[in-house]
């Protein structure tokens, strides 16, 4: 007697099992979305993707899902771009670099020293001029949303670098921005732009002597491994723009348009306060793993040896965008 009970109860949670799964797949995402970075899965932008995709997902019922992928698997920035001006990627966060190819005035932000501090920054980036950038882009068949970060970029070598004499003569790895490359190459350092899954080898063979990045992608890339001393040069600030697809953008229905938009820029306090958790945590764990990290860095002497490469792009840039820029990051 108490077999059978047993087994009309196993068949009654087995049914029941059985209709529970069907409802679910039979709700399948009418909007499925995959978001690209080519950073770790550790990192502030895949958790703020993650973020996101859980908002939405809640909001629409699953009608709206997000897959977030990591490490460059749906390929580098330039890649992403492309990729969503041809409707072939959804969703990406990538640096400022390859966006001056649609506006020069995207440059003034890779500016070096541009930007004391974070919240400078975001005085320049969550007003006018930093959301007149991404409207701008529209007509490049891009939406953009708001600026998520990287934080503040550091140079890591083989030695100390707390004077900006001490990169002369080095081979560093900068991103493919052309601000960034000409200010090394003024500084006399060698700038050598590569994608960032080659510089952990690169740097193991000798290819070159140097890289700069935010603490962050250091910590998670390794490279305290084969760059032992970390110097807080802080140089450049890596504003991220969080784009999307307009050809996807527009398949999308008005509120689920704003149920989007809405999560991204909630995210963004997320997203940066999660890149200055990772700065003091990641700093903490490297010096425990014997890394040195100079942080007595004559900033000043760093902003006067940078000088040239403001007088370099004044013109491209305009010499009142960098005023106003300037004028704004220290809240005048």
């Amino acid at each position: 007697m108490k077999k059978s009970i047993i087994s009309k109860l196993l068949l009654c949670a087995g049914i029941a099992a059985f209709v529970l799964g069907s409802a679910m797949s039979a709700h399948a995402a009418k909007f499925a979305l995959k978001a690209g970075h080519v950073l770790a899965d550790g990192h502030s932008y895949h958790l703020s993707w993650l973020k996101v995709a859980e908002i939405v997902k809640a909001k629409t019922n699953g009608d709206m899902t997000i897959d977030v992928f990591a490490n460059s698997t749906l390929g580098n920035e330039r890649d992403l771009i492309e990729g969503m001006q041809l409707g072939a990627v959804d969703l990406a966060v990538v640096s400022t670099g390859p966006m001056s190819g649609f506006s020069p005035a995207f440059l003034v932000l890779d500016l070096p020293y541009i930007f004391p501090t974070y919240e400078a920054a975001y005085r320049v980036l969550d007003g006018e001029i930093g959301q007149g950038m991404l409207e701008s882009i529209a007509k490049n068949k891009l939406k953009g949303f708001c600026f998520w970060e990287n934080g503040f970029r550091n140079v890591t070598a083989k030695k100390p670098c707390p004077n900006p004499e001490d990169v002369k003569g080095v081979k560093i790895r900068t991103m493919e921005a052309e601000v960034h490359m000409a200010t090394f190459n003024n500084l006399g350092a060698i700038a050598t732009p590569m994608a960032w899954g080659e510089v952990y080898t690169a740097l193991q063979q000798g290819t070159i002597d140097a890289q700069e990045n935010p603490i962050a992608n250091i910590y998670q890339g390794r490279i305290q491994e084969v760059n032992p001393y970390v110097t807080m040069t802080r140089h450049f600030y890596a504003p991220s723009p969080v784009l999307m697809s307009m050809a996807i953008w527009s398949k999308l229905p008005a509120d689920y348009q704003k149920i989007l938009s809405d999560a991204i820029i909630e995210t963004r306090t997320f997203a940066r306060d999660e890149i200055k958790r990772g700065e003091k945590l990641y700093a903490e764990d490297m010096k425990k793993e014997g890394v040195t990290i100079i942080e007595d860095v004559d900033i000043a002497k760093w902003r006067k040896a940078v000088q040239p490469t403001y007088d370099q792009y004044e013109k491209k840039i305009g010499k009142d965008l960098i005023e106003k820029v300037q004028a704004i990051a220290a809240g005048k």
